[in-house]
């Protein structure tokens, strides 16, 4: 800092003020100062200004998943999931703006001892805490610590904590609409894990939809969010019930699985059975037909929630908000 003042011919608090973008600096002295620190090279002391801001400029992104039947691994999962890809990509475009950096921490039910102890010690400013399983402790864990965090949905069990969702019951009913339109008569639903809201919500407002319109009975089975398990699950709804026209499955991932089982099974997509998936991502276009789906508006989200938490960094004490974004049906040529 003393050559980058030397070199402008300003003072080292001059610098100081340029660097930390203080407004009352002269714009023409502003300008020679970024010449010299251009010139020299000069790079601030990240280590060292966090001593004195008490910030590490850095945030967390805690993915904090149970482990599933159907994954191979616990990190593939994580790293080939096109949901986590797209609030990595959301948060990450609302966070460059301000300087901060992305931690991506994948965790399990065996090591949320380690994130613990890594937020603990100061390392990110804030959480954006991706968890929605009712069993899962570490919504509890991270509000006890006293961290900025903000959740990816309503939290399963009670917590006075920021979080982005979308409207879950909403898009369901869009997709029984819409297979009502087509003409479905006999329908059935491969749902979400029962055990987030998400799940729940999706599987009870297709159900509670459909018996409105005369349509009291329809079958469900329990999926995993996986392609595996949205075969293995339409391969038994359609052992079960061989008669389903109609199918909304909870995720774009499962769709793709389900597409395979019902056309392995003879039948003609959407000939014989219409599919709706949820989500609209990079997994919709994988699918063969192109699958009709729920589009959550995932980066949008992803990047709300960011907002959130740097409004939490910076100003604390703010209370705990919620956001909750409209889902939209995109039509293509499963349904």
């Amino acid at each position: 800092m003393d050559q980058v003042a030397e070199a402008a011919g300003v003072s080292r608090a001059t610098v100081s003020r340029v660097i930390n973008g203080v407004p009352s600096v002269d714009s023409k002295i502003r300008e020679i100062v970024q010449r010299a620190i251009a010139e020299t090279g000069y790079v601030p002391n990240v280590a060292a200004r966090s001593l004195v801001t008490r910030r590490s400029n850095s945030v967390a992104l805690v993915i904090s998943e149970p482990d599933r039947p159907h994954d191979s691994s616990f990190l593939n999962r994580v790293f080939t999931d096109p949901y986590f890809g797209r609030i990595t990509a959301g948060a990450t475009g609302a966070l460059r703006p301000h300087d901060i950096h992305l931690v991506i921490i994948p965790t399990d039910s065996t090591d949320h001892h380690r994130v613990i102890r890594y937020l603990r010690q100061g390392h990110v400013d804030g959480v954006l805490l991706i968890s929605s399983h009712e069993r899962d402790p570490l919504p509890r864990l991270v509000h006890d610590l006293g961290i900025p965090a903000v959740v990816s949905a309503r939290p399963a069990s009670p917590l006075a904590a920021s979080f982005v969702d979308v409207d879950q019951r909403f898009g369901a009913q869009l997709a029984a609409e819409h297979l009502l339109a087509r003409g479905c008569r006999r329908l059935a639903t491969i749902s979400g894990p029962l055990d987030i809201p998400a799940g729940q919500d999706r599987l009870d407002a297709f159900r509670s939809y459909l018996a409105d319109r005369g349509h009291p009975d329809v079958p469900a089975v329990e999926g995993d969010f996986t392609r595996a398990g949205g075969e293995e699950c339409a391969r038994r709804l359609l052992a079960a019930h061989p008669d389903v026209d109609g199918l909304f499955v909870a995720s774009d991932l499962m769709s793709e699985g389900a597409l395979r089982a019902v056309q392995d099974l003879g039948r003609g997509v959407p000939r014989d059975v219409a599919v709706v998936g949820f989500d609209d991502s990079s997994a919709a276009l994988d699918c063969r037909p192109l699958l009709t789906t729920v589009r959550q508006p995932v980066e949008e989200m992803a990047a709300e929630m960011a907002e959130m938490l740097m409004a939490h960094i910076t100003s604390p004490g703010r209370l705990p908000r919620s956001v909750t974004f409209q889902p939209t049906l995109v039509v293509r040529e499963s349904a």
